[in-house]
């Protein structure tokens, strides 16, 4: 299984995801998040994993999310507007944002990893 995992390196939740990537062997490639967001093609792959969910793919917590007022803006865009706006702001990006082979997950609750 080939693991790609989004990151921020002082993230807590990205380096606890990571411990645990580590802690299981599991190989996978680390990417920075801010300096190389995820493309429109692995957003739109997310999006299709959580059903058309695009707030799920937000980090709401972030500054960025804060100070575009996007709470009040996002549901007034189009797919297409939100995700141009993920793909053009890591900071954006709900991490740790993780792709595989066959799925895909963003955030980290270790007992939903376990299952992923």
């Amino acid at each position: 299984m080939k693991v790609k995992i989004y990151v921020y390196e002082k993230c807590g939740t990205c380096r606890r995801a990571l411990q645990f990537l580590q802690s299981r062997k599991v190989p996978f490639t680390a990417i920075p998040i801010r300096e190389q967001p995820p493309t429109r093609a692995e957003l739109r792959r997310m999006l299709d994993i959580y059903g058309e969910e695009i707030r799920k793919l937000f980090n709401t917590s972030g500054l960025d999310y804060q100070a575009q007022n996007l709470k009040d803006k996002l549901p007034k865009l189009t797919t297409d507007e939100a995700l141009a706006l993920l793909a053009g702001n890591g900071n954006l990006v709900k991490r740790p944002f993780v792709l595989t082979d066959q799925s895909g997950r963003v955030g980290f609750k270790e007992e939903e990893w376990e299952k992923f």
